[in-house]
């Protein structure tokens, strides 16, 4: 096998914990990213276009453990080394586009909750963000004037650059709001007013549930609701990109759960508001903003209860007459994800094989005819050629990684011709092949 980069233990362990858990790591995607390079180079088009104040909406679509969310994690990663902001968030039956009962702002608290940037890759960004915007207009003022920290004068010309932002912003929907609050936490910061500062970062996270108390508390007249959501997130990405960051992307995967709603007029107010989403970014109503779904192909395709059972999306996002496997339009606004080859996966199980081998210190005794033998076992499956997902040929291996380091006299081929591994196929092909409600993130 060839050599590669050493990874740190603290990553492998990661890397290594997560994929046989059957979820995607947050961390240490660069050493086991194999494949996708078209899709890559699709998505990295978006973010060059966003980035000198476009917008753009995409599905990343594929099976249950076809590499979706690793698709969208990657992405996350190479968007956050280019100054973006990243929010993501999973939908769920407490977290939609849209409800009645707060299911709409559910998902902006997370998406909020999850505000990521290069320093900050772990969530909860968003006090760091406000508080280096201000800080970095009073550096850049002081290096335009050779003014002093202390000098009342800074103030002043500081004063003017925060109010050339907010007045900005103010011109958006909802954007006078917004502004007002900008503007408060900034007095607050100067005046070291840590209590003010929460609150308006409370209102900022749409925690206040009533008008009444943000008006009392902060002098606004409107709270983030179920209805409004979505205009601020517009709002923040305007505001991201004047405070010194490249703009936004939202990342929303498991659409799955919309098609789960059971009831019809309540799946077609989300799939309403996922048509204003996508006509904002088309229509040059939103600036540097990227929106990322990850949908199931039955959640999209579906016309009884999925994506396409909403016409006006249906028309929009259909794929056209001379898309087919193999030479897909990846310039379409739905991204389908091709399989991954054997040949992609024998060189992810070469890079687990050394990772796993440099994290508990042994010396890997699995060679390149022990991988070909392995996965030519997994891809001979009855059924893999439409079945067989990444996820599932990553904890096989895995696991028999881990069993051969605990019991050394084993070794692949041996494990791989037992009756037990055999049984275990067989169930999995049949699992996977009847069960199309099983959640998974990879």
């Amino acid at each position: 096998m060839d050599e590669q980069k050493k990874v740190p233990k603290r990553i492998s362990q990661t890397v290594l914990n997560s994929l046989k858990g059957g979820v995607v790591p947050r961390i240490g995607l660069p050493y086991i990213t194999v494949g996708r390079k078209n899709e890559i180079e699709a998505l990295l088009h978006d973010v060059d276009i966003i980035s000198e104040g476009g917008a753009s909406f995409r599905f990343i679509v594929g099976r249950y453990g076809s590499g979706k969310s690793f698709l969208l994690q990657t992405i996350r990663n190479y968007v956050m080394d280019r100054g973006f902001i990243v929010a993501d968030a999973d939908l769920s039956p407490e977290r939609r586009l849209q409800g009645t009962k707060g299911q709409g702002l559910a998902t902006y608290r997370e998406l909020i909750s999850n505000l990521s940037t290069k320093t900050k890759p772990e969530g909860g960004a968003l006090t760091l963000v406000l508080d280096r915007w201000i800080s970095a207009v009073q550096n850049e003022t002081m290096q335009q004037t050779g003014l002093s920290f202390s000098d009342p004068a800074l103030a002043e010309k500081t004063d003017k650059k925060i109010f050339a932002v907010t007045s900005s912003v103010s011109e958006l929907v909802h954007g006078f709001e917004f502004a007002e609050l900008l503007s408060l936490y900034y007095r607050a910061y100067l005046n070291g007013d840590d209590e003010t500062k929460s609150k308006v970062v409370k209102w900022f996270r749409g925690e206040y549930a009533l008008k009444s108390e943000a008006k009392q508390e902060l002098g606004v007249n409107i709270v983030i609701n179920d209805e409004n959501w979505y205009d601020y997130l517009k709002l923040f990405a305007a505001f991201f990109r004047m405070a010194g960051y490249t703009g936004l992307f939202i990342m929303i995967d498991e659409l799955v759960n919309i098609y789960k709603i059971p009831n019809q007029v309540t799946r077609q107010y989300n799939y309403e508001k996922l048509l204003t989403m996508y006509n904002d970014t088309l229509q040059g109503k939103a600036k540097y903003l990227g929106i990322l779904m990850g949908s199931t192909p039955q959640a999209l395709e579906d016309k009884r209860r999925g994506i396409y059972s909403y016409e006006a999306l249906r028309s929009r996002l259909a794929e056209g007459r001379f898309s087919k496997p193999g030479s897909r339009d990846l310039l379409a606004p739905v991204i389908r994800l091709e399989p991954l080859t054997a040949e992609e996966m024998l060189v992810l199980c070469e890079k687990l094989t050394q990772m796993h081998a440099d994290l508990y210190g042994y010396i890997p005794t699995v060679k390149t005819d022990d991988l070909v033998g392995f996965i030519k076992t997994e891809y001979s499956r009855i059924g893999a050629d439409i079945n067989i997902t990444p996820r599932e040929v990553i904890r096989d291996f895995i696991e028999l990684l881990d069993i051969m380091f605990q019991h050394p006299e084993t070794n692949i081929a041996s494990l791989l011709e037992s009756d037990e591994f055999s049984y275990a196929q067989s169930e999995a092909v049949s699992d996977e092949a009847n069960d199309g409600y099983v959640e998974f993130t990879l």
